[in-house]
């Protein structure tokens, strides 16, 4: 039997644990601002979904919710809110079905930092130029003139996913089962790929 102290402070552990992840988010972005599209937001965002589930999505969404207070409001934001939290939900999802493989992993962060580039033009062309005249047109330029962003996300993900994404994953995992206990999924040892 579950007894009310331990589902309050499991309640409690998320909250908190929602905002530590959202706030991590946005440090980690903030201390790489610096390194033109060098980011960790992808890695981290990725991390919390796979290991903290819906939690995890939710840091994702107070995390765009707090972008445009330091940055401003732009196109940029509505490509945040479709973006972000989809990464989590897709971390989540490969979480819950216990995919380990590491190729897999970077794989699908990989597939999905190529979509951040796409989505952001779509947005980006939509929203300035509209649908109607020569959109993908203007859409091929605007990516284009942009693809030297988008390549220096990509190899980003492509070296930090198999490098860290294991480890923190692990780390997280007992965390999880340490202040929530058995009630909650916990990660195995991850295959070795």
């Amino acid at each position: 039997m579950i007894s009310k102290g331990s589902v309050k402070r499991g309640i409690i552990f998320r909250v908190a644990l929602t905002g530590i992840c959202a706030a991590l988010i946005e440090a980690v972005k903030l201390a790489l601002a610096f390194l033109p599209n060098v980011e960790g937001v992808t890695l981290l965002t990725a991390l919390f979904g796979y290991c903290f589930g819906w939690s995890g999505v939710l840091a994702s969404v107070i995390f765009v919710t707090i972008e445009p207070l330091i940055y401003g409001y732009n196109t940029w934001v509505l490509s945040y809110y479709l973006y972000w939290p989809f990464v989590a939900i897709v971390f989540l999802i490969l979480g819950k079905r216990n995919i380990r493989n590491r190729v897999v992993l970077t794989g699908v962060a990989v597939i999905l930092t190529v979509w951040f580039g796409v989505l952001t033009s779509l947005v980006d062309v939509g929203l300035f130029t509209g649908f109607l005249t020569d959109f993908w047109r203007r859409f091929r330029i605007y990516y284009i003139r942009g693809i030297w962003f988008y390549v220096v996300q990509i190899i980003c993900n492509a070296v930090v996913f198999p490098l860290l994404f294991r480890p923190l994953s692990e780390l997280l995992g007992k965390l999880r089962v340490k202040f929530l206990g058995n009630s909650e999924k916990t990660l195995d040892k991850p295959e070795e790929t």
